[in-house]
């Protein structure tokens, strides 16, 4: 389990849907720096999160010798249906802000595909 790499990918790929989502509407030049920026609140929420609530999974499981595909397979959906519940909850209490959409939406799809990466990755 390589959390660094990881939290890498899971900060590249938070930041990139972030954006791409708040990018359908209109954006101006001179927020090209506060995109940049970004990166930075968007490694520490990254982090934190997948630290505190998908890794401990994994670790425990490898404490008892558990293999990472099995982990996925029996905790993986019940942690992805009250991450959408959460998310869901949240955009509608939000009124279906864009910025609110695009953080959770970036959290759900992040730390789903986090799940994904550390269930293939290869023990030494």
């Amino acid at each position: 389990m390589n959390v660094p790499s990881n939290l890498a990918k899971s900060c590249s790929l938070a930041t990139i849907i972030f954006w791409a989502v708040i990018a359908i509407e209109p954006i101006e030049f001179n927020a090209l720096p506060f995109v940049i920026l970004s990166v930075i609140p968007v490694f520490f929420c990254t982090s934190l999160v997948i630290v505190l609530t998908i890794c401990p999974f994994f670790w425990t499981a490898k404490t008892k010798g558990a293999n990472p595909v099995k982990v996925f397979k029996t905790w993986h959906p019940y942690y992805t249906i009250i991450c959408f519940g959460i998310s869901i909850s949240v955009i509608v209490l939000a009124d279906f802000e864009s910025f609110i959409i695009a953080f959770f939406t970036s959290a759900f799809i992040t730390t789903n595909q986090s799940w994904v990466w550390f269930a293939k990755a290869n023990p030494k």
